[in-house]
């Protein structure tokens, strides 16, 4: 069997021929080319790197965050605070939380220092006032005073005078235990364990 070659077309009139590419021009057009390969391969590459850094941080940065024990300096996340129902009001300093998980219970440790105006905010958000304040009345137990290192009367303890109360709710609603320490007339210091049953 034979092949017949097509003959070769020729170029409309109205279309130059092309002149023949001059080496220089090859050259700009190949490294051109090799550098927009280099960019489509590279910048993405070098985004995946750099998240996959991050990333691996902000995991061991969690990592650190939850292995530790006690309380980590800071404000809890708008999702603690609102689902353990503990209202941080503004200004408070000495902000610091700690949260423990259990498939019986689970609990936010907060502690803050506020105005008197800060505190009136918080008992009004708990749907309490300072009414319901016991003076001595240390609510938050030995156990939860052990995870979080708060000392209400011990050596090196704050002074008092302290003030406390118990904001009881139906689950799964949380259970607050409330401890006010006056010793700063002007600048109360709460702490807070507040309990949510799953």
């Amino acid at each position: 069997m034979t092949t017949t070659a097509l003959p070769r077309q020729a170029t409309p009139p109205d279309e130059q021929p092309r002149p023949a590419e001059n080496r220089r021009h090859r050259n700009r057009r190949r490294a051109l080319t090799l550098l927009i390969i280099v960019l489509l391969i590279g910048v993405p590459a070098g985004y995946l790197v750099i998240s996959a850094n991050q990333s691996r941080d902000s995991g061991k940065d969690k990592e650190k965050k939850y292995s530790a024990t006690g309380l980590t300096a800071g404000w809890p996340s708008k999702v603690q605070r609102r689902l353990y129902q503990v209202p941080v009001p503004h200004p408070s300093n000495q902000v610091a939380y700690y949260e423990t998980n259990n498939w019986k219970t689970s609990r936010l440790y907060v502690q803050f220092q506020t105005t008197q105006a800060g505190l009136d905010a918080f008992l009004a958000e708990l749907g309490a006032d300072r009414g319901q304040l016991k003076r001595d009345d240390i609510v938050i137990g030995a156990r939860d005073r052990n995870v979080t290192g708060w000392d209400f009367g011990g050596p090196g303890a704050r002074p008092g005078p302290y003030w406390g109360f118990v904001h009881r709710q139906k689950n799964p609603q949380p259970t607050q235990d409330v401890v006010v320490n006056t010793s700063n007339p002007k600048y109360p210091m709460i702490y807070v364990v507040s309990r949510a049953v799953p």
